[in-house]
């Protein structure tokens, strides 16, 4: 909670920039990117306490990963804040020696992120949280915001060279990073765009836990087990819906622009979702016989 405090510090430091810095990068003001990671360090911090304080008992190992979390966390935004200053960016920057070895060090970083934030996936795993609902939500969570940091590796492979000298990657496919794009987040409106996959895979940790919220305080004539059911018919389509809109931007498609294989895939997980949470709540107990077993 003391990273996320830091971290709401330096969104709110970001908007005075973006507000007084008339400086562009990328086709976006130099500070939005250092206020989207700050943002997401606050969510991301906000509901990894919120899910280890479920943690029927203290452990070790998610301490020490907990640790290695924040620090990773401040050397990302550390480094994002400097290139800023610099005038320069943050990623896929190559253009002097310095540059490469900061966007090197920030992709080392993230590795270790995602193997501390596995570890403690495993360790919840372990523990079995007591209450099933909050069990199910954080566990396809975390699985599933691991997911979501997978979905940005291919902005980095040698298939997202843009053929730019200094530039070793790109967000965008089929088109250049820095054009037309949608508003706050950027996404592209004239190509793929990866980090639209990468963002919807992250915020799984938030949504499945916010749905398993919701779920508990509006449908309270449904018992725990079929609740918990229905948490994984959201976490698997949730799944699949960050796969198929990495798919999509792969396939140099805007967000708003699907082709109609796209929009078929799309139809196709819907009706598997309405027929999956139908079975689910076709099957559910009867408050009575709940309450008798």
């Amino acid at each position: 909670m003391f990273l996320v405090s830091v971290m709401a510090v330096l969104a709110v430091v970001a908007v005075v920039g973006i507000l007084v810095d008339p400086r562009v990068l990328t086709g976006a003001p130099i500070w939005l990117k250092p206020f989207k990671f700050a943002v997401s360090f606050v969510l991301y911090g906000a509901m990894l306490a919120w899910m280890l304080s479920l943690l029927p008992r203290r452990s070790r190992a998610v301490e020490r990963a907990v640790v290695v979390i924040v620090a990773v966390a401040v050397v990302e935004n550390a480094l994002i804040v400097g290139q800023v200053i610099r005038g320069q960016t943050s990623h896929f920057n190559d253009t002097t020696p310095l540059n490469t070895a900061l966007f090197a060090t920030m992709g080392a970083a993230i590795m270790v992120l995602f193997f501390a934030h596995l570890v403690i996936g495993i360790v919840v795993l372990i523990q079995r949280i007591p209450d099933r609902v909050a069990a199910t939500a954080v566990g396809w969570g975390l699985g599933l915001s691991l997911l979501g940091m997978l979905a940005a590796v291919p902005m980095a492979l040698p298939m997202q060279d843009p053929g730019i000298e200094g530039v070793s990657g790109a967000h965008s496919v089929g088109v250049p990073d820095g054009g037309p794009g949608l508003p706050l987040v950027g996404w592209s409106t004239t190509g793929g765009d990866l980090r639209i996959g990468h963002f919807v895979g992250l915020h799984a940790l938030q949504a499945l836990p916010i749905l398993a919220i919701l779920l508990s305080r509006f449908a309270t004539r449904l018992d725990e087990r079929t609740r918990a059911r229905l948490l994984v018919v959201a976490g698997g389509a949730y799944g699949v819906l960050t796969v198929l809109l990495t798919w999509q931007a792969l396939r140099e498609q805007p967000l708003l622009r699907p082709d109609a294989v796209t929009l078929a895939a799309v139809a196709a997980l819907v009706v598997a979702t309405a027929t999956a949470t139908g079975l689910v709540l076709a099957r559910r107990r009867r408050p009575e016989l709940a309450l008798a077993a």
